[in-house]
């Protein structure tokens, strides 16, 4: 079998079953393990997988650079961001991560609304400027273009110096296994350091981000409060996830 003909094959059993078991596809191919190993190092290279100890995960699409994001999945994420907004009462302190979604998120907020909001997003900053009633602070640091977020040493040191109510957190992958993932390294440290100063962690989760990963582990599921997904309840990631014992917010509770 060629090697373009061995990566199809991978990726329609990745699309299929949602996971790729390197030494499972090698015993059914009648290949060796280094040659299946080396396929899923190609198929990652080009970004169509995401290794992991043993084979291969499907990959995020939300990992795209902050433009291309607006695009993907907006009624979703819509309808994501509605439930959250719901979750912020009147008087509360709250952390908005970066992120279009979280953007939403300030789109569905009551125009009445009076409370603080803290962010290290200077796009999610800017978009508050009309709500009057809505107190908001930003952290300052270096400028993640990639996410139009501030991250590094001097942003997380700041992130220690605040208390909230609740963190709105965005992710790019939702995995049983694997947590909750984004793909940059100094991303991921910022987000534990916010989540760390939050009584309450919700994770907004839009159809494309639930079942996949990226490269780098934010938290494990057991440190969030809940997610909060439009997906439907029979999605069988979803059940598993719920096995797991994590709580699921629906979008249209």
């Amino acid at each position: 079998m060629l090697a373009a003909e061995r990566h199809t094959l991978l990726l329609h059993r990745l699309a299929k079953d949602g996971k790729l078991v390197a030494k499972e596809i090698a015993a059914e191919l009648g290949l060796s393990d280094d040659s299946v190993r080396r396929d899923l190092r190609e198929l990652a290279a080009a970004g169509l997988c995401q290794r992991v100890y043993g084979g291969a995960l499907p990959v995020s699409p939300a990992t795209a650079d902050y433009a291309a994001r607006t695009s993907v999945e907006p009624d979703s994420k819509d309808r994501v961001a509605r439930r959250a907004a719901r979750l912020i009462d009147p008087g509360a302190i709250v952390i908005l991560d970066g992120g279009t979604t979280t953007l939403a998120v300030v789109r569905a907020l009551p125009s009445s609304l009076k409370c603080t909001i803290i962010t290290h997003s200077p796009t999610i900053a800017a978009a508050l400027v009309p709500h009057e009633g809505i107190e908001v602070f930003l952290l300052g640091g270096r400028l993640f273009k990639h996410s139009a977020v501030t991250c590094g040493a001097a942003a997380v040191e700041a992130a220690q110096t605040i208390s909230a109510d609740i963190f709105l957190l965005g992710v790019t992958g939702v995995h049983p296994s694997e947590g909750l993932t984004t793909g940059d390294v100094d991303e991921a440290a910022m987000k534990r350091a916010l989540a760390s100063r939050a009584g309450d962690t919700y994770v907004l989760a839009s159809g494309e981000k639930i079942g996949v990963t990226s490269r780098y582990q934010v938290l494990p599921l057991n440190k969030i409060a809940g997610i909060i997904t439009d997906r439907p309840h029979d999605d069988p990631t979803l059940k598993e996830l719920q096995r797991n014992g994590t709580t699921l917010i629906a979008t249209h509770d």
